[in-house]
């Protein structure tokens, strides 16, 4: 999600020690790889696809049992009172780092990273598009994923952090505003302590329709008019790609449209879908880089991809959405 600048600090300090005892109660065999493989990175699902140990952005999310095994960490999750997607422990052995990237497909057009570090050192810094901090124990931040971005670990020492998602409602957008501007010393000493309550439960919203099984043609059209816009913005693309790509971009919308017009959800429009989405991945450019963002110099073709033709139709799209709905 695009933040209005790299790092946000949030006005909430949690007791990094107490979550620290509650990492170390996990062995070896809870930390999953990364789904890219990238060495040195894994995590412990907490919130996820079925409460299962996956790395998937579909279906419902549910609390998984490593999560169940903990106190504070879900107090600190329900302190938020937010709706939550996809949370993880994550964890970057000494040495390591994430290396560059830009988080641009569907999942992440909307939802934004909340960071809380539990074991970390000063080594450990993020960069994240010019700007670069270290987020101390217990703190908590917010950041720009549309920018690029990367985590580099040079100490001997792990550094695990709690990560949690969430599209996040008005109130927590207004805490946001209020505290963008200030200094992030200035937050943190404002900042409300959430305190581990021994034996207190707590209830957690999760995610439970995170989409739909056929992207609704607004959603569509809004999706693409902001990649136009962006890709339109940058003076290095060629004017004349930048035409075609954008007739290609609404054409994709106006056929979407008429197919949900005719079809819906129903699963025999899926071909008619299918087909749309067939068009207009062989209208692209063989060049992935033909044309590239103006806000972070990603290639139009990936962004397309990942955030509209993948995500317009549901992997379970076979199923009817009225006998078995899905997020």
């Amino acid at each position: 999600m695009r933040l209005s600048k790299p790092f946000i600090r949030l006005p909430f300090r949690f007791d990094a020690e107490v979550l620290a005892g509650e990492v170390r109660q996990f062995g070896t065999e809870a930390w999953m790889a990364h789904p890219s493989a990238l060495p040195g990175n894994s995590a412990i699902a907490l919130i996820s696809s079925g409460g299962g140990d996956n790395d998937s952005f579909e279906g419902e999310k549910k609390p998984t049992p490593h999560l169940k095994r903990c106190e504070y960490l879900p107090q600190v999750m329900a302190s938020f009172g937010e709706v939550l997607s996809r949370s993880r422990l994550m964890k970057l052995d000494a040495g390591a780092e994430v290396s560059l990237h830009v988080d641009f497909n569907y999942h992440w057009f909307s939802r934004v990273r909340i960071h809380i570090p539990i074991i970390t050192t000063p080594a450990v810094i993020f960069h994240c598009g010019t700007e670069a901090v270290h987020m101390a124990a217990g703190e908590c931040w917010i950041f720009d994923s549309w920018r690029r971005h990367r985590v580099v670990n040079p100490d001997d020492q792990d550094r695990v952090h709690l990560v949690i998602d969430t599209s996040g409602s008005a109130r927590f957008w207004n805490l946001v505003a209020r505290v963008e501007n200030q200094d992030p010393a200035d937050t943190q000493a404002q900042a409300r302590f959430i305190p581990f309550e021994p034996g207190k439960s707590v209830e957690l919203k999760t995610e439970r329709f995170a989409s739909l099984p056929v992207m609704a043609p607004g959603e569509c059209t809004a999706l693409i008019e902001d990649l136009i816009a962006d890709f339109t913005a940058n003076p290095g693309n060629d004017a004349s790609l930048v035409e075609s790509y954008t007739r290609l971009m609404r054409d994709f919308a106006h056929d979407w449209r008429e197919a949900w017009l005719l079809h819906g959800h129903r699963p025999e429009g899926l071909p008619h879908y299918r087909g749309v989405i067939r068009t207009a991945r062989s209208r692209l450019h063989p060049n992935r880089r033909a044309l590239t963002a103006s806000s972070n110099g990603i290639g139009v073709n990936a962004i397309f991809a990942q955030r509209v033709l993948n995500a317009a139709l549901a992997p379970d799209a076979e199923v009817d959405p009225e006998s078995n709905p899905r997020s």
